[in-house]
């Protein structure tokens, strides 16, 4: 395999940097893994925590090096400090304790109580795997969860996903009615529309606990402890469970770039250090996140990470993970206002190498408990190789998130007039990726739909969404954002570098905004939800947005255009025209607001080609002005316009706001 400095010629000057990475993640694999195996050298899960034993008794341990005594605290003590529950020094700042079987019980909730020097607190188990908040008090405990009969699955992991189709999905807020949905309500609910739209995986958010909702599930305080807010871990298997049988898989949004800074439910402070899991002093807080940062150079830090991983992969079946916040994760001023604008950014001294030994160790360990694991980097800076494999000298994650292409849509949307839109330009920044990375594209994911932001639709229709949605309005406002609704989507998915991203309700247009329950709303769950219903009747417009994307997601999973990579057949800036080719589809975009041409010509492979959609369908809320079904014969003549590499000219109409694919017979 190619090196990624052998491939790009700018990498060449930093070779050494790009091999002594290598070398020194291959030197830290060796020290964790056991007999050449990551996963059997990492299970702090197994060790720390809760059990129950064979025998029915328990044993319980902690690591808290500062600590001077530690007690259990819970529902079976009164929540007393009791030398019965009174925990061991084992050293190496590891506690234990072992009861008896009738000590303790599945559903006790629980507690430490951690003494050090000069102070003590009562604390929740770093290892815990479920906390639960008093509906009353609103403070979080632990919880034990040891149920008799363990879930027992009924479905394999539904495969590879070398293109993965994302739906990415917030189950708190995937109900109709102002409140926090549930697993189960999510899995009888919205499973089967996602399962209709044609994705074939599911993006969680906001699966590990956190003590405020309207974090979204970024500030997260129970590494281990799946959301008890949305239900029990039985719920959330069984919906896994049967997101696998209908041939989706479950990706989960993990959080390892931060940690909340609250100490009653958080690590924050654990044994009374700063320093516990984090780096001490000041570049253990985040400067704009309000948050601790990990210390990934601790090897408690990594194994407490690298366990997180593995748990949540073998506990709940997952088949991958979007890790959140990578850029701030490798930078140590987090890449706040920073301007990568060149190579060296990677490669100089303002890099965590901790962090990126972190990251390439777990995509190494996720890999090999499940090789067909999907693992995907957020990160804005570009750095060269993160998601380039391991062996050619990246940091070995499947996918990175493409950005700036939703940066662009809304740069596009609000600073040029339709007609000032560049086919060239935007050819650009949709396919300029790395060679050696795959990526997933987006136009807009829960970034933008929270408040204080807009989707696209809201940018493109505003206020006349409250009154024109319906079939009748003549409403030209509403018209010219039905239509760049669907091309925006479709030009973003057919030029995609791997994968394509959608977020929950986006598809058909959802309006308004996402705003949690909060003291400047009112604590309200208005707009915290998502509204199904406007989906449905023939008499709104969201419902024909809704046809398209099912239509657009099933093109791909029909011909599998994403396996190859799209060619330029023209992007004339004159006329707002843009078409390529990718695999045997041709897409062909006509942006122009009022221009519709009748006879356009570009070049394209000689043959004979069928219109299998077009954006103006008639059920996808469209003007019908072209044909479906109809063929057209590229000729053996010189093109009038773009690309003269091809043998032969297709003559297309090309509608203003419209889009049509063709496939090659």
């Amino acid at each position: 395999m190619n090196k990624i400095y052998e491939t790009d010629p700018y990498l060449k000057p930093y070779k050494g940097v790009i091999d002594r990475r290598h070398g020194d993640i291959l030197a830290l694999k060796d020290r964790i893994a056991k007999n050449g195996s990551l996963s059997d050298g990492v299970n702090n899960h197994l060790f720390y925590g809760m059990h129950r034993c064979a025998d029915g008794t328990w044993v319980f341990r902690e690591w808290a090096p500062n600590a001077t005594r530690i007690y259990l605290i819970g529902d079976f003590n009164n929540w007393k400090r009791i030398n019965d529950y009174q925990l061991q020094p084992l050293g190496r700042g590891d506690w234990e304790i072992r009861l008896p079987a009738m000590f303790l019980r599945h559903g006790d909730h629980y507690k430490l109580w951690i003494e050090w020097p000069g102070g003590g607190g009562e604390r929740i188990p770093a290892y815990c795997t479920r906390a639960v908040q008093d509906p009353d008090t609103k403070l979080f405990s632990a919880q034990i969860w040891a149920p008799d009969e363990p879930y027992r699955w009924k479905n394999g992991r539904p495969g590879p996903r070398k293109n993965p189709l994302i739906y990415e999905c917030h189950i708190g807020m995937s109900s109709e009615e102002e409140k926090v949905a549930t697993f189960d309500e999510f899995r009888t609910g919205v499973l089967p529309r996602i399962a209709a739209l044609g994705y074939d995986t599911i993006q969680i958010m906001a699966l590990q606990e956190h003590p405020y909702y309207g974090s979204f599930g970024y500030q997260v305080s129970n590494f281990f402890a799946l959301s008890s807010r949305f239900g029990t871990p039985e719920e959330f298997k069984l919906l896994v469970d049967e997101a696998h049988g209908l041939g989706i898989a479950v990706v989960m949004d993990i959080v390892h770039s931060h940690s909340v800074d609250n100490e009653a439910e958080g690590l924050s402070l654990f044994d009374g250090t700063d320093h516990t899991y984090f780096y001490s002093g000041p570049q253990g807080r985040h400067p704009a996140w309000g948050s601790r940062c990990f210390d990934y150079g601790k090897d408690e830090t990594k194994y407490f990470l690298l366990s997180n991983c593995k748990f949540w992969m073998e506990e709940y079946m997952l088949d991958g993970f979007r890790f959140d916040g990578v850029t701030s994760m490798i930078y140590w001023d987090h890449g706040l206002g920073k301007d990568f604008g060149g190579y060296d950014a990677y490669f100089n001294s303002g890099v965590d190498e901790n962090a990126l030994q972190y990251l390439a160790l777990a995509n190494m360990l996720i890999h090999e408990i499940n090789p067909q694991a999907l693992t995907i980097a957020e990160d804005v800076s570009g750095m060269a190789g993160l998601a380039a494999p391991f062996e050619a000298g990246g940091i070995g994650f499947d996918f990175r998130m493409a950005m700036g292409i939703a940066d662009h849509w809304i740069k596009w949307i609000k600073e040029k007039s339709d007609e000032q839109w560049s086919p060239g330009e935007m050819w650009y920044e949709l396919t300029n990726k790395r060679s050696d990375e795959k990526t997933i594209s987006y136009a807009e994911c829960h970034d933008q739909a929270l408040v204080g932001d807009k989707t696209i639709i809201f940018r493109l229709i505003d206020k006349d969404m409250y009154w024109s949605m319906n079939t009748d309005s003549k409403n030209p406002v509403v018209d010219r954002g039905i239509a760049l609704h669907k091309m925006i989507r479709l030009v973003t998915l057919a030029t995609a570098g791997g994968g394509y991203l959608n977020f929950m309700g986006n598809e058909f247009g959802h309006p308004e905004w996402i705003d949690f329950p909060r003291q400047g709303n009112g604590w309200s769950y208005k707009y915290a939800r998502r509204q199904w219903h406007l989906s449905e009747p023939d008499y709104l417009r969201y419902k024909y947005l809704n046809n398209f994307d099912k239509a657009m997601i099933h093109l791909e999973k029909e011909s599998g255009f994403l396996s190859e990579r799209p060619v330029l057949l023209t992007a004339d800036e004159a006329k707002n025209i843009l078409i390529f080719m990718r695999k045997n589809r041709i897409f062909a975009f006509n942006f122009h607001p009022v221009e519709s041409f009748p006879d356009y010509g570009f070049s394209a492979p000689e043959g004979e080609y069928r219109i299998v959609m077009d954006t103006d369908e008639k059920d996808f809320d469209g003007f019908q002005r072209i044909k479906l079904g109809e063929r057209h014969i590229a000729v053996p003549v010189k093109s009038p316009n773009g690309n003269q590499s091809f043998g032969g000219t297709l003559y297309l109409y090309l509608p203003s706001r419209c889009a049509v694919v063709l496939e090659r017979i």
